[in-house]
């Protein structure tokens, strides 16, 4: 009998985040009898849950950011993932699917975002005058994000009748057309087209031509729209979780006998008819009396609801200054919101040496127990002029585009956001997965 020296090692399967670390090799012990080998130790072989959705697409703007950064550790950390792997993460949430080329809220968006590693996908609520939920940004946003001006019996229907601009008087063109002025068979005959109108006009195809520059007409030419109950077949079959929008009625309520809670309840319950996971389901609103209904009488749902909060359209707002907004993080707290969901600027400051650090906001909601969720990125255009809307509050810092990344790893490091909607999900899959931040499953 003699003793040999065998080299085994541990095997770790990781499909999950692309580990790169070095396998460690372990010299090991066994005894030989004869023909016969006795192992003494065998390390355990341990093998990971693989994620769902780990044949995940980008394409090249992620690259292009990041080629556009100012150089920096974080420059050369994004650099460093450039082949991946990629997967799909609940930190990247898809707005309204993939609006930036895409129609938002059709069947194309919704599959383009999940194919860029979105882990949750987003379908604004709405209903139409027979009180059918169906997913658009805005119950009144026909005219600029569908075709509906084109189909003269059905652009008859609209609460405003297209009007051509009038360069004499500088009136700009017009309309409004709702989901509650047809039926859900009219709103299923419709196409979405590129969220846009061009208000010189002075005829309904130049009106429906207004895409802008920094968005693309190239995947907009049949876009398929949806009731909310196919979204959560569609979200179901791609295997993505879900944050339904409860958007505000822009009719009276109750509306033709439905009234406002009840409207809040057929969201939920849609998602319980089709045996969907409560914890697969994000509901969110701006109006905070929705998000306490779905407190106070879905339990299965409470820790998920999302308060959307837009109390920046109040007059002296300021993320720096608590007494500024109320209720209090803390008030929100005790009245059981779990998560808030301000827009981007809401959460960033510029410190005194130019760098991009969380405003008392963010601080505060955080301190009260809050789970953040930021909105949205991508939905400016080329940010060399400031940004715009979502970038409010560092303008003076931002002057490329890929000063996104550096906005990005912020939210994600120092305020500490649970996920960032975007409107190309694909720059917040990159910088998730190269992060090696948990995977969707």
């Amino acid at each position: 009998m003699k003793r040999i020296p065998l080299l085994t090692s541990c095997l770790l399967l990781i499909t999950l985040a692309g580990c790169d670390d070095d396998v460690e090799i372990v010299e090991k012990e066994v005894v030989v009898t004869n023909t016969e080998v006795e192992i003494v130790k065998v390390p355990t072989l341990v093998i990971v849950e693989v994620a769902q959705g780990t044949n995940i697409q980008l394409g090249a703007r992620p690259d292009y950011l990041i080629d556009d950064m100012a150089t920096s550790a974080l420059k050369t950390k994004l650099e460093s993932c450039k082949d991946g792997p990629f997967y799909r993460t609940d930190f990247s949430i898809g707005h309204r699917g993939a609006p930036m080329q895409y129609p938002e809220h059709t069947k194309e968006s919704y599959i383009a975002a999940a194919r860029m590693g979105a882990g949750i996908v987003e379908c604004d609520v709405t209903f139409t005058n027979d009180k059918e939920l169906v997913c658009r940004h805005s119950q009144c946003d026909l005219h600029t994000t569908t075709n509906i001006l084109a189909i003269p019996e059905l652009a008859a229907k609209c609460s405003v009748p297209f009007t051509p601009a009038d360069a004499n008087s500088g009136t700009p063109a017009a309309a409004k057309c709702c989901t509650s002025d047809i039926s859900l068979a009219e709103f299923l005959t419709l196409e979405g087209k590129m969220d846009g109108a061009n208000t010189n006009a002075t005829n309904v195809n130049d009106y429906m031509n207004g895409t802008p520059s920094w968005r693309t007409d190239l995947y907009a030419t049949s876009g398929t729209l949806m009731t909310h109950k196919q979204s959560i077949a569609l979200f179901k079959e791609l295997g993505v979780k879900m944050t339904p929008e409860l958007k505000s009625p822009q009719v009276s309520m109750p509306f033709n006998g439905m009234t406002q809670a009840q409207y809040a309840q057929k969201m939920l319950d849609e998602y319980t008819q089709m045996d969907v996971p409560a914890n697969h389901v994000y509901p969110q609103s701006f109006n905070l009396a929705d998000v306490e209904y779905w407190i106070n009488t879905n339990p299965e749902f409470a820790a998920q609801s999302v308060y959307l909060d837009g109390r920046d359209s109040n007059a002296g707002f300021d993320p720096n200054n608590a007494a500024t907004w109320q209720p209090s993080m803390a008030e929100l707290a005790t009245d059981g919101v779990k998560i808030i969901a301000p827009p981007i600027w809401m959460l960033l400051t510029i410190d005194n040496d130019s760098n991009i650090v969380p405003s008392q906001y963010a601080i505060d909601a955080k301190a009260a127990g809050l789970n953040i969720i930021a909105w949205s990125l991508e939905r400016s255009g080329p940010l060399n002029e400031g940004g715009g809307y979502y970038y409010q509050s560092i303008s003076d810092v931002i002057d490329n585009d890929g000063d996104m990344f550096t906005v990005v790893d912020v939210l994600a490091q120092e305020v500490g956001v649970m996920g960032i909607f975007s409107d190309w999900p694909a720059t917040v899959s990159y910088y998730a997965s190269c992060n090696k931040m948990p995977a969707s499953i």
